[in-house]
């Protein structure tokens, strides 16, 4: 199954610290047909992009190089951009408030992100 245009024109922001994981997953957001945004590597330059406006959605990592935070999740949670976890940590460290996000496991199957995103935004 080819995810290929499936976020066709799709504005997505990335928010990964990490070089390698970014630039994969920046890549194959692009091959499925998205537009993304990004990656920003801290949570200041994402809660930029998000300021920005028209992001039809985002894949966040919740460690930064900081530790565990949420607070570029809890942006994009009141303004309405649905959104997916790409993360390390297990989902018992994600609070109870964002317990609803889905959560791609690290190291991520780029697939799986795709596929995530698709089914966030309702595809």
């Amino acid at each position: 199954m080819s995810d290929a245009g499936s976020l066709s024109g799709r504005s997505v922001l990335v928010v990964e610290d990490d070089f390698y994981q970014a630039s994969d997953t920046e890549r194959a957001l692009r091959a499925a047909g998205a537009e993304v945004v990004g990656p920003v590597p801290r949570a200041a330059m994402a809660l930029a992009a998000l300021a920005g406006g028209d992001l039809d959605a985002a894949v966040v990592d919740i460690n930064l190089g900081e530790g565990p935070s949420f607070s570029v999740a809890d942006a994009l949670q009141r303004a309405g951009v649905p959104f997916v976890f790409v993360t390390g940590y297990d989902e018992v460290s994600i609070p109870e408030r964002l317990a609803h996000v889905e959560t791609v496991q690290k190291p991520a199957d780029m697939r799986a992100i795709s596929r995530a995103l698709i089914r966030v935004l309702g595809g």
